[in-house]
C-alpha cells in the first residue's frame, strides 16, 4: 500500500504534466542545495520549476497520462516543468550546466515525445519568443516602410515635374 505522501506527490506531477509546455530532465547528483536553489530562483522567473522526484513516481505520473516513459529515468533525476515558454528555461538550464558541469541534461519532453539532450541544446541558441516577434515586427515595418516610400517617390516626382512647369511658365 503505497503512503499518503506519494500518492498526493503522484498526483501534484499528474496535474503538473498535463499542463505543461515542455520538460527537461537532468542529472543533478553533486550541486550543492545553494546552486539548486540558484537554479530554481532563476526559472521561476520564467513560469517553470525545478523539482527532485523519485523517478517510479514520476513514471506512475506519466503513466496516468497515457504516456511511456524513456530510458533517461535512472539515477538521480530532476525534472524543469515548464509551464510558460519552452525556449527561455532550456537557456536558462544550459547556461546553469556550462558554468557547473556536475548539472548534466539528460533529455527533454516536448509536444508529446522524449526528445535528446541535443535537441533541448539547440532549443537554448534559438532567440526567445520576444526576440522573435520583435524581428517579424522589424520587418513587418520595414515593408511598410518600403511601401510608403514608393508611393511617395511618384508624388514627389509629379510635384518636381509640376514645380518646374510652373517655373518654366512664370519664366
Amino acid at each position: 500500500m503505497p503512503n499518503v505522501k506519494n500518492q498526493e506527490t503522484v498526483k501534484s506531477l499528474t496535474e503538473k504534466f498535463k499542463t505543461m509546455r515542455g520538460l527537461i530532465l537532468t542529472e543533478y547528483r553533486g550541486l550543492t542545495v545553494e546552486e539548486i536553489s540558484d537554479l530554481r530562483s532563476k526559472l521561476r522567473s520564467f513560469d517553470s520549476e525545478y523539482t527532485v522526484v523519485k523517478n517510479t513516481l514520476s513514471e506512475i505520473a506519466f503513466k496516468e497520462i497515457g504516456i511511456e516513459i524513456s530510458e533517461n529515468f535512472s539515477g538521480p533525476t530532476a525534472l524543469v516543468i515548464e509551464s510558460g515558454d519552452i525556449i527561455s528555461p532550456a537557456k536558462v538550464v544550459m547556461e546553469f550546466a556550462k558554468a557547473h558541469t556536475k548539472l548534466k541534461v539528460k533529455a527533454g519532453f516536448l509536444e508529446g515525445k522524449f526528445v535528446s539532450a541535443a535537441t533541448i541544446e539547440q532549443l537554448s541558441v534559438l532567440p526567445s519568443k520576444e526576440v522573435l516577434i520583435a524581428k517579424m515586427l522589424g520587418g513587418m515595418k520595414a515593408t511598410v516602410t518600403g511601401f510608403v516610400n514608393v508611393l511617395s517617390a511618384n508624388i514627389r516626382g509629379l510635384v518636381t515635374v509640376l514645380d518646374a512647369a510652373a517655373k518654366k511658365q512664370a519664366a
